[in-house]
């Protein structure tokens, strides 16, 4: 590839990334990085799929929370309008589903209408949303809930060191989505935190004093 080309590449890839008014800012941002989050693939300590998995996983918490930081405990807890949610509930939304499939998926808990007690005490009103979640969950600051997202996903870390890939190709014939094995269901995981990141962006531009798009 000749010096032309490559400099028109990156040219190109530049001028994408700006045209498309910051939503490919994670990739971006993570560009320059050097701990290999953008190497998505086998990891050390894991089996191979499995590994591959942990790397999507790891490379899509930071575009949940990159955009995050200094946010305060007030804009945390604001609603848009009397159905919506706020940001730190959708942040406990993302713990709660995570422990949802950690239950499932390494706990055997198969009955997803009857969990445990202590699950719903915990997070049955991040899980659920709604009413409950717009009454009770508020006054926590940022670090709150990166704490929670952090305890929970070092469970699931914890947990994929001890499985191979034989564990994650198996199939729960049984599921409400029809036959799905457990890359999917914790593919899944992955997605809706990206389906998230989503609707956090679209809050924080949305926030009192928030700068309007360029």
């Amino acid at each position: 590839m000749n010096d032309i080309v490559r400099t028109s590449r990156r040219g190109f890839l530049g001028a994408s990334l700006a045209a498309a008014g910051g939503m490919f800012a994670p990739m971006a941002s993570a560009a320059t990085s050097s701990d290999g989050i953008n190497v998505l693939g086998p990891k050390p300590g894991y089996t191979p799929q499995i590994g591959t998995l942990v790397s999507m996983l790891t490379w899509m918490r930071p575009a949940v929370t990159r955009y995050l930081k200094g946010i305060t405990q007030a804009n945390l807890d604001v609603l848009l309008d009397p159905k919506a949610n706020s940001i730190g509930a959708l942040l406990l939304h993302l713990a709660a589903t995570e422990r949802l499939y950690q239950l499932n998926t390494f706990e055997g808990v198969t009955d997803l209408d009857h969990l445990p007690k202590s699950y719903d005490e915990t997070w049955g009103a991040a899980m659920d949303l709604g009413d409950a979640g717009r009454k009770t969950i508020k006054g926590h600051d940022l670090n709150f809930y990166l704490d929670k997202l952090q305890a929970t996903r070092e469970v699931s870390l914890a947990e994929f060191k001890k499985r191979d890939d034989a564990w994650l190709m198996a199939v729960d014939e049984k599921w409400g989505w029809g036959p799905t094995n457990n890359y999917c269901k914790w593919f899944h995981v992955c997605e809706h935190e990206s389906h998230h990141a989503g609707q956090i962006d679209l809050l924080l531009k949305r926030l009192p004093g928030a700068k309007a798009d360029g």
